[in-house]
């Protein structure tokens, strides 16, 4: 019987075989010439990574520098999945999430033809990557309480793909768990994708427990946020093994590069997880007592409840706020969607940055005031 994964992908991709790398192929060895490398490891990634460098030139192994890297760090795809409790085959490891955004795109809309779906405001990386590949896109707007609209289901029927970021950037808000279940079963002829960018911050949220019950699910994921690895670029899809098996089909022949999966290793390592799960707890408790403080500013007319590391914020003159804090070297994100033209969006910084933010707006709104 023919999966969701082949019926709704690009015909085309069905007879595509993967590009067949040197590292896909495999093999064992002392004398490493099949992949066309350079026989010098001029650099240990250990060593580049603390800005330093050495000369190796007899002794170099398969993993280092001047080797390509694995397609799919086995190592690092096997300790995710053990943190998300999925199998190996559900676990596909990408340049941040975003790429698993070009991935899906790429692999199940049909250029011209097909069209993704999404509710506004939300990130803007979902349109911007299916304009670019000339895939359709069919905007919803979220409702009053940038809550999914009951609507979305039948606005989304003619889509190949529906994204939903939960928590939602820049809004904050989740979306409930039965919401996104219901969702997927009243579209099982499309795929699915929630965002979870930010769901260490309220990861009671995450849709990865029921992946096994709604095939046309998938979860993107990534360590920029929670696992403070932005600059590293390490991101996941998570979904059925028939569904990452066509992703395979279309994803760059080295996707990670060696010093980015070394970290991605120690981040989801068990001391690792240990050490994001305690920041995180600092930052939920430093937003909710920046939410306390912005509650009492004269010039605020809503705080946004989130449920990531950043918060909302509607003031009476936002732009004034934000070229004023600017003048002090802080900068924060404003937004040109006209739900959100009032709004500022803060991130949660550590102590002193936090500190430093609730004095500086305290003397703007009292001088505004």
């Amino acid at each position: 019987m023919t999966t969701l994964a082949k019926r709704l992908c690009r015909s085309e991709l069905l007879e595509l075989t993967p590009y067949q790398s040197a590292r896909r192929i495999g093999g064992s060895g002392e004398i490493w010439l099949n992949a066309n490398e350079s026989p010098f490891c001029n650099f240990e990634s250990s060593t580049v990574l603390n800005g330093e460098s050495s000369t190796v030139l007899e002794g170099e192994s398969s993993a280092s520098i001047n080797r390509y890297p694995e397609a799919q760090p086995n190592q690092l795809r096997s300790h995710y999945a053990n943190y998300v409790k999925l199998s190996d085959e559900q676990v596909l490891v990408t340049r941040g999430a975003d790429e698993g955004i070009e991935l899906l795109i790429r692999a199940f809309c049909t250029p011209g033809i097909d069209s993704i779906c999404y509710a506004v405001p939300t990130y803007g990386m979902y349109q911007i990557t299916a304009q670019t590949y000339h895939v359709a896109c069919v905007e919803v707007a979220l409702d009053d309480s940038f809550d999914l609209p009951m609507q979305l289901a039948e606005q989304a029927k003619r889509s190949k793909l529906v994204f939903v970021c939960n928590p939602n950037n820049p809004t904050g808000n989740l979306v409930s768990i039965d919401k996104l279940q219901q969702l997927c079963r009243d579209l099982p002829n499309q795929i699915v994708v929630v965002d979870e960018a930010y769901i260490e911050f309220s990861p009671q949220h995450s849709m990865v427990p029921f992946l096994s019950q709604l095939p046309n699910l998938v979860v993107l994921r990534t360590l920029s946020k929670a696992f403070a690895l932005a600059g590293a670029r390490v991101g996941y899809v998570l979904a059925s093994s028939d569904i990452i098996d066509i992703l395979n089909r279309v994803i760059a022949p080295y996707p990670i590069p060696l010093p980015s999966s070394e970290l991605a290793e120690q981040a989801v390592s068990p001391q690792g997880l240990a050490l994001m799960e305690s920041q995180v707890e600092q930052l939920n408790l430093l937003k909710q007592s920046f939410v306390t403080f912005a509650n009492t500013l004269a010039q605020v007319t809503r705080v946004y409840s989130s449920g990531a590391n950043f918060v909302q914020v509607r003031f009476d003159d936002p732009n004034y706020v934000q070229q004023q804090l600017a003048k002090q070297g802080i900068v924060v994100r404003a937004y040109s969607h006209p739900r959100l033209t009032s709004c500022l969006r803060f991130s949660i910084g550590n102590q002193s940055q936090m500190n430093r933010l609730q004095t500086a707006l305290s003397d703007i709104c009292a001088q505004k005031g």
